[in-house]
């Protein structure tokens, strides 16, 4: 069978430490989180106990838009596995919770592909803006396409329980795409997991192979590789450039990404100096000071931020030049041509025509 390495965000250190120390640097949407939570009420499990030590605020949750750090949400894991009762299926439960309109852009990307393949393709690219903790790869050979899952990068106590919640999020994930027409040809766990055979079986149709030498999920390839019927390859590369924009402000650990973070996420578009510098803990004079260093200016990541979503609602919507102007957070329409002029050197409407 050949293999196929993608991009993955999972750590590639050799030790739980090492996980840790790298986890740090990664954002996942807060929704990821928002899930957990959801999961942990009904099965009793009250916020704070889940919240207890992460540092996630409120504030971020209630947004829907927000970013939290690998390791916040590795302790609200640690937290959530905790407070369960020690026999379950919970990694593998959780899992099941996840759908595609959870991972917003990134989720809506995977929908919109030609194939089973492309989206899987596409997925493992920006795999970042997933849930997934497990390093992932697809494998294909004559007649079967799939991914593998490789918890190693995982700290052992957490590994089991992510393994499983990977795998069943792919499987929810898969029949959402394929509107639950996916022909499954092989479930295989390594070891003994903590979920049992009926329980993936009644999921999908198969009965998994235990104690295999890898965690894998294979379809039919002929099937992964038939067109979807109402395929837009326009939206799909629209949503393809979101995810990439995306994938910038979680990859980039410096201010200038903390800065997009909260353009994109909790303070929008219109805060002013002042009011990010206060969000990120600085005063004004050092946030423009460290902006400077990387070689950029608050006024310049805000307005690349609003040319590029200016760009996407211009081409892929109808909404009106006003409406644009507000989305953007521009106080008038003017304000908003007279810039769309100065990025481009034509007016927001004259590029909807040419586009």
């Amino acid at each position: 069978m050949a293999n196929h390495p993608a991009e993955v965000a999972s750590a590639n250190g050799g030790t739980a430490e090492r996980a840790m120390q790298h986890s740090d640097d990664t954002l996942h949407p807060v929704a990821i989180s928002q899930v957990m939570l959801n999961f942990a009420q009904r099965h009793g499990i009250d916020r704070q106990t889940c919240l207890l030590g992460t540092g996630i605020a409120d504030d971020a949750l209630s947004s829907g838009e927000g970013l939290v750090t690998r390791t916040q949400e590795m302790r609200l894991i640690e937290n959530l596995m905790l407070a369960l009762p020690d026999d379950g299926a919970w990694g593998f439960e959780l899992g099941l919770q996840y759908h595609l309109a959870t991972f917003g852009v990134w989720g809506f990307a995977l929908r919109t592909c030609k194939t089973l393949r492309e989206a899987a393709i596409l997925g493992v690219r920006y795999l970042p803006l997933s849930t997934a903790y497990c390093r992932i790869e697809l494998v294909e050979d004559d007649d079967t396409f799939g991914v593998t899952f490789d918890p190693d990068p995982i700290p052992p106590h957490l590994r089991q329980f992510l393994l499983e919640r990977d795998m069943a999020t792919a499987l929810n994930l898969v029949r959402e795409i394929t509107l639950q027409g996916v022909d499954f040809r092989a479930i295989d766990l390594a070891g003994q997991p903590d979920v049992s055979a009926e329980a993936i079986q009644e999921e999908c149709g198969v009965k998994p192979t235990f104690a295999a030498r890898s965690n894998r999920i294979l379809v039919n390839r002929a099937g992964a590789s038939q067109p979807f019927p109402g395929y837009d390859p326009v939206l799909t590369r629209m949503l393809e450039q979101q995810c990439q924009q995306r994938m910038d402000t979680v990859e980039n650990s410096g201010i200038a990404g903390k800065v997009r973070q909260q353009l994109l996420g909790e303070l929008g578009l219109g805060a002013t100096l002042n009011d990010m510098a206060s969000a990120l803990a600085l005063s004004s004079r050092s946030l423009r000071r460290k902006l400077e260093q990387e070689g950029t200016s608050y006024r310049d990541l805000v307005e690349e931020e609003r040319r590029q979503l200016a760009l996407q609602l211009l081409t892929s919507t109808t909404m009106k030049i006003e409406e644009v102007a507000a989305h953007l957070a521009y106080t008038d329409a003017g304000g908003f041509v007279r810039a769309f002029r100065r990025w481009q050197g034509c007016s927001p409407s004259e590029y909807r025509d040419k586009h």
